[in-house]
């Protein structure tokens, strides 16, 4: 997956000054209890970043005033890219005080990296693969900055699934280093300076991360809990305008762990049918789907609107430092025009994604078992289950089922635990106490939430559950009311 997640496994244990920043925007959800949060350290940190950044263009223009004259001395600065670049993730998790509880060994159910745990592993077929590639000796050098015939090959017969014919030409496939690599260049093909591409929120914080140091806008269209995260679609479309470049859409999503039905995807694709909107297709988490539920390629139910799809090995296939990811384009009606030029052009920037692993992609596709498949898929909803399980009885928590990818969202009735400010502060001393480590819903837009990863062990998810309640437990205020309502308690000792 996108290489913002590994930065969640860099989280720090001491204060550090951070650039974090509080969402400007909260959900439009009506019993959300964090519908406008109270931000600390994040608030601050933003100021700090805002500062930071007048301070450097001042410098910038005085450069440019003294450069005319020649220099005088060292006038170097940074790009107005790098500076504008953030890592929301990243960002908020080192604005925490955090020093784990010595007393209990600690349980990052932060990390977005499915290997971190030991306990999935990439499959024998998948490694023999790899190793057949090495010793071939024909991977060695450059591939065409598309990737190797026989790679493209493999990957457009693998994702036959995502037409209703079956036919992807490798002519349409591009291999990328990563699917953050391959949603870069969807971004960057379709979208330029000034404009926007709509996002879900919560959503994952790499899309931000692509666009806003590019300068094209982020808006946020929002995802329902109560209707399992389904969009909201007429806050979706209120959100489009002539300026609007393409609608991402995240399926199966992190961090919801959310599967659209067809019924829903339609609508989506109705909406970007009378406006005209390209489609960015994340499905990364395709193939991890939970009994009960299907998922449906947005590209298999249209040929109006053109969808640009990204996948990878990285999540089905448990190798996400592999960095093999690819974009299949879905583009009937030739609509992209010369966008898909511009999409392959950007290929010639890193010249090509890693010719080992692409050497290995037939191999890889075609050889590793289905019960190899079913056997991941069991672990994380064994783990969704039980979680689920253990934290609905848990008072002011509650979790949203997932029914695909690796996650489940968490809502946090914070104003039930008036010893913290917000989701961060609640994240914070839960770590501090329990040495348990969730990420709070602020890096993902949305406040009021904890998201947990479902990749450890089960007893690990067990433990991690038990000790979330007991801090919960601890932390969570009754409501008086209800004593004097039933006339346990006078009103006048009520507070």
């Amino acid at each position: 997956m996108p290489s913002s997640v590994a930065n969640e496994s860099q989280f720090r244990f001491q204060s550090s000054r951070s650039r974090a920043s509080c969402p400007s925007r909260t959900p439009s959800e009506p019993d959300s209890p964090a519908a406008t949060p109270s931000c600390d350290v994040v608030d601050q940190a933003l100021a700090e970043l805002q500062l930071q950044s007048q301070e450097i263009s001042e410098k910038d223009l005085l450069v440019a005033s003294t450069s005319r004259q020649g220099r005088s001395g060292w006038q170097i600065k940074a790009s107005q890219l790098s500076i504008n670049t953030h890592n929301r993730i990243r960002n908020i998790v080192e604005s925490l005080k955090i020093k784990p509880n010595p007393e209990k060994p600690m349980i990052p159910l932060s990390i977005g990296d499915p290997t971190t745990f030991g306990n999935l592993k990439a499959a024998d077929e998948t490694m023999k693969a790899v190793l057949h590639s090495l010793e071939s000796g024909k991977f060695n050098g450059y591939a065409h900055t598309q990737g190797h015939e026989v790679a493209r090959q493999a990957v457009a017969k693998y994702s036959a699934h995502q037409r209703p014919d079956g036919e992807i030409d490798p002519n349409e496939v591009v291999l990328c280093s990563g699917c953050s690599s391959a949603l870069e260049y969807c971004i960057l093909a379709l979208a330029d300076r000034g404009q926007n591409v709509l996002v879900p929120r919560p959503g994952f914080c790499l899309y931000g991360t692509l666009t806003e140091g590019l300068d094209i806008e982020v808006r946020y269209y929002d995802l329902l809990p109560d209707q399992e995260w389904r969009a909201d679609l007429v806050q979706l479309e209120s959100l489009i305008d002539e300026n609007t470049a393409a609608l991402l859409i995240n399926n199966p999503s992190n961090p919801c762990g959310s599967v659209f039905d067809e019924e829903h995807l339609l609508q989506l694709i109705d909406i970007c049918e009378r406006h005209y909107l390209p489609i960015i297709a994340d499905e990364i988490y395709e193939h991890f789907v939970f009994p009960g539920s299907k998922h449906v390629a947005v590209s298999s139910l249209t040929k109006e609107v053109p969808v640009l799809s990204c996948g990878g090995l990285t999540k089905r296939f448990l190798v996400p430092g592999w960095r093999m990811g690819w974009i299949i384009i879905h583009d009937r009606k030739q609509r992209l025009a010369n966008s898909i030029v511009g999409l392959k052009n950007m290929c010639g920037r890193i010249l090509g994604s890693n010719t080992i692993i692409q050497g290995a992609l037939p191999e890889i596709l075609t050889k590793t078992p289905q019960s190899y498949f079913d056997g991941v898929i069991d672990v994380l909803h064994s783990n969704a289950t039980l979680a689920y399980k253990m934290l609905k009885t848990v008072r002011g928590l509650n979790p949203v089922m997932p029914n695909g990818a690796m996650y489940m969202m968490i809502g946090v009735s914070i104003e039930r635990f008036p010893a913290f400010k917000d989701d961060t502060h609640f994240v914070q001393e839960l770590v501090n106490e329990q040495s348990v480590f969730c990420l709070p819903g602020s890096c993902f837009e949305y406040p009021g939430y904890v998201r947990i990863v479902l990749t450890v062990p089960g007893p690990m998810i067990e433990e991690a559950c038990s000790r979330m309640a007991e801090f919960c437990d601890r932390h969570f205020k009754k409501d008086s009311r209800a004593f004097i309502e039933h006339g346990l308690l006078d009103e006048d000792l009520a507070f």
